[in-house]
């Protein structure tokens, strides 16, 4: 079944915050294979100019996979996790994550198309701090394939 094309310019609100964490950023940096101190010691981040450690720039990986949830769990557009796979993601930084930040995504859809028997689903992601001050714009494109796929 394709992707509901009326769901373009669709918003979905943040849900709830995300708080990261030192041992959180500690886990990513050691699953990527980081060894940058910036992400590792709080010493040298506050000397680098950071209220903490610094989190890896696709750390927001995190936070934006529950995205793809939410609009799995939306019954009305139609996505089929199990023949959906991720084809695209961006991240544009408007500051450095860093321990202790509290973060929150809201979510749109900005487009649906169709090719070769496939759905691509563009999604933007605003992550945002407490205070509501952008942290980064997350791109992510979804492709479901098509039954004869």
């Amino acid at each position: 079944m394709a992707l509901d094309q009326s769901f373009i310019g669709r918003a979905y609100p943040p849900g709830t915050p995300y708080q990261v964490s030192r041992e959180k950023i500690a886990e990513f940096v050691r699953a990527i294979g980081d060894t940058s101190k910036l992400s590792r010691d709080p010493g040298v981040a506050r000397a680098a100019g950071h209220a903490d450690v610094v989190a890896p720039p696709t750390f927001l990986t995190i936070l934006t996979l529950g995205v793809i949830d939410i609009l799995a769990n939306d019954p009305d557009l139609g996505l089929d996790y199990g023949r959906m796979v991720h084809g695209d993601q961006s991240f544009t930084h408007h500051r450095p994550v860093t321990a202790g930040d509290r973060l929150t995504a809201a979510t749109t859809i900005e487009d649906i198309m169709a090719r070769a028997g496939n759905d691509f689903l563009t999604v933007r992601v605003e992550v945002a701090d407490d205070a509501g001050e952008p942290v980064c714009t997350a791109k992510a494109q979804l492709v479901v394939r098509g039954e004869d796929a």
